[in-house]
């Protein structure tokens, strides 16, 4: 006979599952006293903070810098790359895998939402949850205020402007903006060229 799959093995499978059994209330508090931690140490303490975010997350790049405050639900769902930087306020619900790439850019307020939750009433009355995995690719900047819904992915090089809402996959190499969140245009080298002239950087 088949053993019954755990509330957890159903959560990162993508399967219907409930949140509030023991074993993920329980990983969630342990999630939420790592944050806590991190959030009340002074700004000095940067290798303090550091140290539990790589408690905290599954896998990290050596270089990294969160902005306190920040608030996830289980921590070991969530991989960042190389050179990540996330400004006040990042949220990440990572009820399933989010992967985020090097050198990537979040905005404050930016919010990574892995979880959903029925549209009719009488399943969400159930307590009944889904997650679907986050992917956001390399050398990808989101601004301030941005929402990313369960299930999508962010290709490399696209920027999302502020404000945006998520909700579809996003294409490598595009500025993308709104709610919901649409294609503006490619980046083309161009781009390059034209704010180069203005931000070049002098030693």
């Amino acid at each position: 006979m088949t053993k019954p799959l755990t509330e957890k093995e159903k959560m990162l499978q993508g399967k219907p599952y409930k949140a509030f059994g023991e074993e993920l209330l329980g990983e969630r508090q342990h999630a939420k006293e790592l944050v806590f931690d991190f959030n009340r140490l002074r700004p000095s303490e940067i290798d303090e903070r550091n140290e539990l975010i790589r408690q905290l997350l599954g896998k990290t790049g050596k270089n990294f810098f969160i902005e306190p405050p920040f608030r996830c639900d289980y921590g070991y769902n969530i991989e960042i790359g190389e050179n990540f930087y996330s400004n006040y306020n990042c949220i990440i619900v990572d009820c399933s895998r989010v992967s985020i790439g090097s050198n990537v850019l979040f905005g404050p307020n930016v919010s990574l939402f892995a979880a959903g939750h029925p549209l009719h009433h009488e399943l969400r009355n159930q307590e009944i949850e889904y997650a679907f995995p986050i992917t956001i690719g390399n050398n990808v900047w989101i601004g301030g205020n941005t929402v990313v819904n369960p299930g999508v992915t962010i290709g490399d090089n696209t920027v999302i402007g502020s404000g945006s809402v998520v909700t579809k996959d996003i294409p490598a190499n595009v500025v993308a903006v709104g709610n919901p969140c649409r294609v503006l245009r490619e980046i083309r080298e161009e781009d390059k060229d034209k704010y180069y002239k203005n931000l070049k950087y002098e030693e």
